[in-house]
């Protein structure tokens, strides 16, 4: 059985290391194809040298662009691979431009697809990544669920592929790097003490093009009077150096994207983490730190049913006012965390296993 996994951003290199070791493990053939939407080294080739993943067999270099631009040249470049390669089965992380393109494609070829994390809903339509997770999970053969309520959302939508709740891939990854997050030095490295400052991230489009909502983000941290580090995506960056900001504060620690190890221990020596991120908000979630999510809807909706994560929108005052308020019943939300259960694992099992199973029993 030829597999052909297919990833392009930060977050599916990360979800994708356990099914890749999994599948090596027992001696299936494995083949990476990198799209190229995260290109810079920061974003991709570090996570590679992290779990020292084998180089892509192709690398489809589709870079920077409109979504329109993303998702086409991704579907003509991923085109020609498949049909020169015949995979067996094409498996796609996420929500991404890059999920949804190589999932168009290989739908269209006839190649049967497997989706990671599949069923997650914010429903927001407005949202480039739930118009993407729709579409895959619809074209999908085998749809693989972090969470139960992950799989109702595709019940109740009648998908044609076959449903296996198997837990989250990232949680794997997370709990096997314990040992390494732990003994990582970034807070030496930036002078900081645990739990003495907040961690912010802001990345998506809707928050970053409109200077408006990202300036208003950047108004609220910077009048908190708490110092909180700012690890920044390359388009925001690109955007605060294009509208003339230069992040200069004395509280904000403006630094660039880390690897995985650094990330999660600044994440977990945290007191508060502040993000747009999909997948932070769940890092966070495990790593017993309140998160604020600076979105009106998430689809991680356990974390925020479970009271440990907080939609803020990007609105200054409803930020501030949200992080006083966390901060003022800190100790609770805190023993709230250390008691909760897990929603993103099924009864133990350990999701690389469930994934690969399935695929060798479904095909």
């Amino acid at each position: 059985m030829k597999l052909f996994l297919v990833v392009g951003t930060r977050p599916q290199i990360i979800k994708s290391v356990p099914i890749v070791y999994e599948a090596n493990k027992r001696g299936l053939q494995i083949e990476i194809i990198h799209t190229g939407q995260h290109y810079d080294d920061l974003m991709s080739d570090i996570f590679f040298e992290n779990f020292s993943l084998p180089k892509p067999i192709a690398n489809l270099n589709v870079g920077s662009g409109s979504q329109g631009y993303q998702t086409g040249e991704i579907i003509i470049r991923l085109e020609k691979v498949l049909m020169e390669n015949k995979p067996d089965l094409v498996i796609v992380p996420g929500d991404t431009n890059s999920a949804l393109a190589s999932a168009i494609i290989a739908a269209k070829s006839r190649i049967p697809l497997a989706h990671i994390e599949s069923g997650a809903r914010c429903y927001d339509m407005a949202m480039e990544e739930e118009i993407n997770r729709r579409v895959i999970d619809h074209i999908s053969s085998i749809l693989f669920t972090v969470s139960k309520n992950c799989k109702d959302n595709l019940l109740k939508e009648n998908v044609l592929g076959h449903i296996i709740f198997s837990g989250d891939t990232m949680f794997e990854v997370y709990e096997k790097s314990l040992p390494k997050i732990l003994e990582n030095d970034i807070l030496d490295r930036l002078k900081l003490k645990p739990k003495e400052y907040f961690v912010l991230t802001i990345h998506r489009e809707e928050n970053v093009e409109d200077p408006v909502k990202l300036l208003s983000v950047l108004k609220a941290i910077t009048l908190l009077g708490e110092k909180v580090v700012f690890p920044a995506h390359p388009r925001t960056r690109n955007k605060l150096t294009q509208i003339g900001v230069k992040i200069n504060h004395e509280n904000l620690i403006f630094i660039n994207p880390l690897d995985y190890f650094s990330m999660m221990k600044l994440v977990k020596e945290s007191m508060l983490v502040i993000t747009d991120s999909g997948g932070l908000q769940k890092e966070a979630f495990w790593s017993k730190v309140p998160c604020i999510t600076l979105r009106k809807r998430t689809e991680w909706v356990e974390t925020v049913e479970l009271g440990v994560n907080f939609l803020a929108d990007v609105e200054k005052n409803k930020v501030i006012n949200l992080v006083r308020s966390i901060i003022n019943n800190y100790d609770e939300i805190i023993a709230r965390l250390r008691k909760v259960y897990n929603p993103y694992v099924n009864a133990g099992l350990i999701p690389s296993k469930v994934i690969m199973d399935s695929i060798i029993s479904v095909h």
